[in-house]
């Protein structure tokens, strides 16, 4: 079995599929591990950190050359594939839905294309899930960059001086990132709330010392859609929300929203006119503006600045901790691959849960059921 890791090549991708961590661990699978030049260098990972894990550092060519697997960050090109086994596996993001032709593509080139973010949320692919281990990260920067744009402290400081009041950090959204974003919050001091559409993340939000924001005159309504992820709401609920989200945001300083639907754009939580009623200063950090953003305004990887309000969000979170985020997301991609891999054949071979799930192309045909029709 042999595997492959070429240089990411999509603008601000400064991850790396494969750690030396990972690749000792693939080798003592059984597996011989080739590694694009200069792969790891935005991740601080040296090709000479690499060879010492035991992987031959090559030219792409030569590197891909050959290969059964393939792994990425992001789905790489399919042209830069050349050389690979026929059929050879591509496990990596794909962002299938809005990158269709892509995965199109992949399915005439007869590769078996894996798609590492349609892993199931089930109990045993946790540590394979690179959507949770790459937004616990996002949750993170997002608190610290707001902080560093915001003007004032976070903690409350009593000072001979006179005493400087805590700041106030709205949360938007309590999934992963967003869990870690009230973490984070608390740690640096601040007064910390937070919503979901999702009933059950009121006691999630409490066990951080937060302060959980919800709809109450509207009953009935869970939020809860499969696999953990939030459902669109109705007309009613975005209604109340809307409502009580104004008369909450004006009296923050630092706004994290985070709320992503699988399959659909992301959804707007604070329109301009919210916006308008905060303070002078203030930051709006939104994780989702790559996907169309929660914010009215909000531009990727630009500071946007509305009635005084900062807004902003980047394109690709995990890329501004690339160390962490590559260590993580490696490790997923190991956990996945060896949970399936037969030693004595030297195959890997996908059960039906997590293998129809994460599978778009085999054969030569686009076989994921969420991409049909």
């Amino acid at each position: 079995m042999r595997i492959a890791v070429l240089k990411e090549r999509a603008a601000g991708e400064t991850r790396v599929a494969a750690t030396p961590e990972t690749v000792k661990k693939f080798i003592g699978l059984g597996a011989s591990f080739a590694v694009e030049e200069g792969a790891g260098e935005t991740s601080a990972i040296t090709d000479e950190d690499y060879r010492a894990a035991g992987a031959d550092v090559l030219p792409m060519a030569q590197a891909v050359a050959g290969a059964d697997i393939v792994l990425g960050v992001q789905a790489p090109d399919v042209m830069t594939l050349t050389g690979a086994k026929p059929g050879a596996m591509v496990a990596a993001t794909f962002d299938p839905f809005r990158d269709k032709d892509r995965v199109d593509l992949y399915a005439k080139a007869g590769f078996e294309a894996l798609a590492m973010e349609f892993m199931p949320r089930i109990t045993r692919a946790q540590s394979m899930d690179v959507l949770s281990s790459q937004s616990n990260l996002s949750g993170y920067k997002a608190v610290l960059a707001a902080a560093n744009q915001y003007g004032r402290a976070f903690p409350m400081m009593m000072t001979a001086a006179g005493t400087v009041s805590a700041a106030k950090c709205f949360v938007m959204g309590v999934g992963v990132a967003g869990l870690q974003a009230i973490a984070t919050a608390k740690r640096l001091g601040a007064q910390v709330s937070a919503t979901d559409v999702r009933s059950a993340t009121r006691e999630q939000i409490m066990s951080l010392g937060a302060k959980p924001v919800f709809v109450e005159s509207v009953e009935g309504i869970e939020g809860e859609g499969s696999g953990g992820y939030a459902t669109e709401m109705s007309e009613e609920y975005q209604k109340a929300q809307a409502e009580l989200v104004s008369s909450h945001i004006a009296k923050q300083d630092i706004v994290i929203t985070t709320a992503l639907i699988p399959g659909r754009a992301a959804p707007r939580l604070i329109s301009d006119a919210q916006i308008a009623t905060m303070r002078k200063g203030s930051v709006i950090f939104d994780l989702a503006v790559a996907q169309g953003g929660n914010v009215e305004g909000s531009v990727a990887d630009e500071v946007v600045e509305r009635h005084g309000v900062f807004i902003m969000g980047y394109s690709n979170t995990p890329a501004h901790l690339a160390p962490d985020a590559s260590a993580l997301f490696s490790r997923n991609l190991f956990n996945f691959l060896s949970a399936f891999w037969d030693k004595e054949t030297g195959t890997v071979t996908l059960d039906e849960e997590i293998g129809d799930a994460v599978r778009l192309t085999k054969g030569g045909a686009v076989v994921n059921e969420r991409l049909k029709g």
